[in-house]
């Protein structure tokens, strides 16, 4: 019997350690996680708040300039961007706007002079891609899910700015990553990694957010520069931002879009 007992005694000593090295392991997880949503509060704030997270719509004007490995094509591209969420995005190009792109659902569709036609699968995808792994949606959609893991993965340096970087991993195990200035708490940039279909490497997907200024009481970014696996793609130079404008009742209409260009 005390033989028993000594053993018993031993195994519970034994486990003990492992038992208070779990429990030490998901207090740290469990405050790493409230450090990281913290963060992403202080974002949400600074970005307007509720103003923020309610804003029916979204109109950019600017510049576009392209880039290959690097290097800036020829001149830019005059555009303008709605966007209402969470999924009608239409961009209209050239000076007389008659170039006009729609992503609505899942779809993409481009307008000319010549008619409708469906953009290319490729062309869609990268749009949709980052449409889902934007910073609105993080916030809007993945913050709210309980199975959203966050992980506040320190200070680091953005564009020259000491950072608070988080990364939220969503139930599908999708993930982005931001990373907001230490003293604005705005965001500076936000990555996400793809898996090309065709080459299965992975490639990084950035942007960076620039020359901020307040747009209707909403702090708005006026440089807006892409990146693919570290090499710039694209950067918009904005002039005019709106919110929450009364859109025509057929604006998303891809036929209206058709009728009044090919007029």
């Amino acid at each position: 019997m005390r033989r028993a007992i000594s053993l018993a005694l031993a195994a519970l000593l034994l486990a003990a350690p492992l038992t208070i090295q779990t429990q030490t392991t998901d207090e740290a997880s469990v405050k790493n996680a409230k450090q990281a949503r913290a963060a992403l509060d202080a974002m949400v704030q600074a970005l307007g708040g509720a103003a923020w997270l309610n804003q029916k719509s979204r109109m950019r004007q600017g510049h576009l300039a392209a880039f290959f490995h690097g290097t800036p094509d020829a001149g830019t591209t005059k555009f303008w961007e709605f966007h209402t969420w969470p999924d009608h995005d239409r961009v209209e190009y050239t000076v007389h706007r008659d170039v006009v792109q729609f992503y609505i659902g899942r779809e993409g569709w481009e307008v000319t002079y010549k008619g409708k036609a469906r953009l290319p699968q490729e062309q869609v995808d990268d749009f949709l891609r980052r449409r889902d792994h934007s910073i609105e949606t993080a916030v809007k959609l993945w913050l709210n899910d309980p199975k959203t893991i966050l992980v506040y993965e320190g200070q680091r340096l953005a564009e020259r700015h000491l950072a608070d970087q988080v990364t939220l991993i969503s139930a599908q195990n999708e993930a982005v990553t931001i990373q907001m200035d230490t003293q604005t708490h705005l965001p500076l940039r936000r990555t996400f990694e793809w898996r090309d279909p065709l080459y299965k490497d992975k490639n990084l997907d950035a942007e960076e957010y620039d020359d901020y200024h307040l747009v209707g009481g909403l702090p708005t970014p006026f440089t807006i520069t892409r990146f693919k696996n570290d090499d710039m793609t694209r950067q918009q130079f904005l002039d005019k931002v709106t919110y929450n404008e009364d859109l025509p009742a057929d604006f998303w209409s891809v036929e209206a879009a058709e009728h009044r260009i090919k007029k």
